[in-house]
């Protein structure tokens, strides 16, 4: 019976990666999502919760949050990553061809999409009227990693859950803790 769901599950994955892939060859959208996917690198968030804890020191909690909840974020990742060992799309399904190179051998969970979420919640916590263009940009992040022909849809949907949680655990640690 799991048998039988697993085998669904990844056959729906791959049917939904298809659709979303296969218009991944229009140009303009291709150096658009490109562009956002390079904007949840780790170096990117470190550098925007360092610019925002110098221009808003009030800032310094969620910040410390966010150092805390990618801690967390990145343990689990790489625990996942290593103990699951699913590979990518372009190594499984026939005539997949990336369209970015992916910085490490496997799929599951996205880490983009997971540091994508984590911020999005954070900058939701210090700025709720930033909560909906903070959840847009991450929801484009995890839409462009399946675009850019690296991640299936539940690659994307666990990196979601582990930037999410990893975050609000990261909220906690900072609200009780500090």
């Amino acid at each position: 019976m799991v048998a039988d769901l697993i085998r669904q599950v990844t056959r729906w994955d791959a049917r939904m990666f298809g659709k979303i892939f296969g218009d991944a060859h229009r140009k303009s959208w291709r150096k658009f999502f490109y562009v956002l996917s390079r904007s949840a690198e780790s170096y990117s968030c470190a550098f925007m919760g360092l610019a925002w804890a110098l221009v808003r020191p009030a800032a310094l909690p969620y910040v410390l949050a966010g150092v805390a909840a990618f801690a967390l974020e990145l343990t689990l990742y790489y625990l996942l990553k290593k103990n699951i060992k699913r590979p990518r799309p372009f190594r499984k399904l026939a005539d997949i061809q990336f369209l970015i190179v992916p910085p490490d051998e496997f799929s599951f969970p996205s880490g983009h999409t997971a540091a994508g979420f984590l911020m999005a919640t954070l900058v939701s916590a210090a700025f709720p009227a930033l909560t909906v263009p903070a959840l847009l940009w991450a929801f484009g992040v995890g839409f462009s990693r399946i675009y850019l022909g690296v991640h299936y849809p539940t690659d994307v949907l666990a990196g979601m859950g582990l930037g999410l949680s990893s975050a609000q655990a990261g909220l906690w640690m900072a609200h009780y803790l500090l």
